[in-house]
């Protein structure tokens, strides 16, 4: 089938040229607004920082990336000992009149700079916790991954904690009617030439919107898991996913969505078993700002699915040579008659339901 290259536009094209105007697009209310009004990030790191009062009681923290300083406030009220708050934008200054009006300028510290430019007061001093919210559409595109992994690597203690500590990639198979089916009847008149047209327009890029649970045709299929504790910058510049994927659901193959998922340490919370915090982009889960990101396919590419139905694709995440905030999606439809399938495959193919039988048989046997 026909190769799909797909490429996430930079948010404001000045960033290729300048830098800087990255930090400066943070200093938009606007934006900051919107993060503030999410539930579901807001509620992850309030429960996995005020909800583990074990954890920061008497610590150290480092907030990269701090914003309008809200995180750094956790922190403080969940007992830590001192919270260090690194802005790179002059958002920094309404932060310390944010942290000014809670009681915390005694515990908070406000830095106006890059964290790349941040020195703690003491050379020698590390930190027992860095928190920061740096992920970006799909985790890695305009994310401030790179600046996280740069402050553990020079603050963090040997047994520091990272909030969050892991993070995954997720993909699935989806249907995507509010660009395909929506133009079939618009007040009784057929669109479907503008349709097409739109589509056509927008082909080079995929886009961020909400998906139904209902439109998944998979559960989703792991592109790459993240260990922020030891995951290098190295490792940040390139995925790749190469799998046959069997559909659960009967539908319109119409494009592929991508989401994430990230998780945050849990203490003992007064002996009882903890569970996982998750902050998720699933479509099955409460809507956040950052949706999902979906990367529609050709006209010529969509087909009726049933269950059971393979398919297969490969998908690469490559960094943007012009700037490495960005990433290129890279997508290729393949012959499912031609991949090899995981065994056992659930898919309908011959091939399949007959090496199926045949492992089913020797269990028997055995």
């Amino acid at each position: 089938m026909n190769e799909l290259r797909k490429r996430v536009e930079n948010m404001e094209s000045e960033q290729i040229t300048n830098p800087g105007a990255y930090f400066d697009s943070y200093e938009d209310l606007k934006v900051h607004e919107l993060m503030l009004t999410d539930g579901p990030r807001q509620n992850a790191y309030h429960n996995a920082i005020v909800g583990n009062r074990d954890l920061f009681a008497g610590k150290t923290v480092l907030d990269v990336g701090a914003g309008t300083g809200i995180l750094s406030i956790f922190c403080a009220q969940a007992g830590a000992r001192k919270v260090y708050a690194v802005e790179a934008s002059n958002l920094a200054r309404l932060a310390r009149e944010v942290i000014k009006e809670n009681n915390f300028q005694d515990v908070i510290d406000v830095s106006e700079c890059r964290v790349e430019d941040f020195r703690l007061p003491n050379e020698e001093e590390r930190v027992d916790i860095i928190v920061s919210e740096w992920m970006g559409f799909f985790l890695l595109h305009e994310g401030m991954l790179d600046s996280v992994l740069v402050a553990r690597d020079r603050f963090l203690k040997p047994n520091g904690l990272m909030f969050p500590d892991t993070a995954t990639i997720y993909l699935a198979p989806c249907s995507v009617p509010s660009r395909f089916d929506r133009w079939n009847s618009v007040s009784g008149v057929s669109m479907q030439c503008f349709g097409r047209a739109l589509r056509h327009q927008g082909s080079d890029k995929p886009e961020v919107l909400t998906v139904a649970p209902e439109h998944l045709l998979h559960e989703g299929h792991v592109v790459t898991w993240l260990d922020l504790k030891e995951v290098t910058t190295e490792e940040l510049d390139a995925f790749e996913a190469k799998e046959v994927l069997v559909g659960q659901r009967t539908g319109k193959l119409q494009g592929f969505c991508i989401w994430f998922d990230c998780t945050f340490p849990v203490g003992e919370q007064g002996g009882r078993i903890p569970n996982d915090i998750v902050l998720s982009t699933n479509p099955v889960a409460p809507e956040t700002h950052w949706k999902q990101t979906v990367i529609p396919l050709p006209e010529g590419a969509c087909e009726d699915l049933e269950q059971r139905d393979p398919i297969a694709f490969e998908l690469k995440m490559t960094r943007n040579k012009d700037t490495n905030r960005r990433y290129d999606l890279q997508l290729t439809l393949l012959d499912a008659e031609k991949e090899e399938h995981s065994l056992p495959c659930e898919c309908q193919m011959t091939k399949c339901i007959l090496m199926k039988a045949h492992l089913e048989k020797m269990q028997v046997d055995v």
